[in-house]
């Protein structure tokens, strides 16, 4: 799924609710809870963290989509065309950063 599609995809599902997009800072807030859980899922596989034998184990890739999910709403939330911004984005490492790493 490209991103435009992506949009459109989560432009949709609010648009069923009467509530609509929620404010700015309220949509922050969401994304900061499940950059948490990412974090915490992260922390647990790769860090000094273990789960407990009774928690669950989360799907990393269904935590990275659920950030993902908060960001594209923000974005359609502030009318912004991701694709446009994400070109624009690696435009700027690919002129600031090319030659930081070793190449290849």
């Amino acid at each position: 799924m490209r991103l435009r599609e992506a949009q459109e995809a989560v432009d949709r599902w609010i648009g069923r609710f009467e509530e609509g997009y929620w404010p700015p800072l309220a949509i922050l807030a969401r994304l900061v809870e499940e950059v948490g859980e990412l974090s915490r899922e992260l922390n647990h596989r790769f860090g000094s963290k273990p789960k407990r034998n009774d928690e669950a184990s989360a799907e990393l890739e269904l935590e990275i989509a659920d950030v993902l999910f908060v960001i594209v709403s923000l974005a359609n939330q502030q009318g912004i065309d991701l694709e446009r911004a994400f070109a624009r984005v690696m435009e700027k490492y690919e002129a600031r950063d090319a030659e930081r790493w070793t190449p290849r």
